[in-house]
């Protein structure tokens, strides 16, 4: 039991008939104990960071989309990518080298903008990250669709034409 009790050395409190003040410290102890218990188990320490990401059924079968409005964004091992829209052989706009981050953004809205007006339709965005691709890229392109609302996108293979862009443009 924990308590708090006088010195015995001191005989003034016994010579004029005062008994020593004793205090039982015990429910104290347990008290802070319970409140230290209390704040623990309702404290969230760190929220998980996750980024949503849906993929498709593994079976289902891709029905196809317009190569008009189709916006490939290959990733290289540099701080940089070659987007394109339509396809790798006959590109609409022409493949070109982007930073991501500012650049990556007006390209998605400046693209997504023109898709709309000509198509009627929303941009279709495939990322294609290359075997010697940054992880930290492939997020940063992530984040900015996200930050451009574009609806659309999926990570695919990355085709050989693909890294011959990237090759020509030095991103490989």
């Amino acid at each position: 039991m924990a308590e708090l009790a006088l010195p015995a050395g001191k005989s003034g409190a016994r010579q004029s008939g005062k008994l020593p003040v004793r205090v039982d410290l015990t429910a104290m102890v347990d008290l802070a104990f319970l409140l230290i218990t209390f704040f623990i188990l309702t404290t969230t320490l760190m929220k998980n960071k996750s980024l949503d990401l849906t993929q498709p059924v593994p079976d289902a079968n891709p029905t196809g989309w317009a190569a008009s409005r189709t916006m490939s964004i290959c990733i290289g091992k540099t701080g940089e990518a070659v987007v394109y829209l339509g396809t790798a052989g006959s590109p609409i706009i022409a493949p070109t080298a982007v930073a991501f981050g500012r650049d990556m953004n007006k390209m998605l809205l400046e693209t997504g903008k023109k898709v709309m007006s000509s198509t009627g339709k929303s941009l279709i965005v495939i990322i294609k990250p290359s075997d010697h691709a940054i992880y930290g890229n492939l997020v940063s392109t992530l984040d900015e669709l996200n930050i451009t609302h574009t609806s659309s996108y999926a990570i695919g293979p990355i085709s050989k034409q693909d890294i011959d862009l990237l090759k020509e443009k030095k991103v490989y």
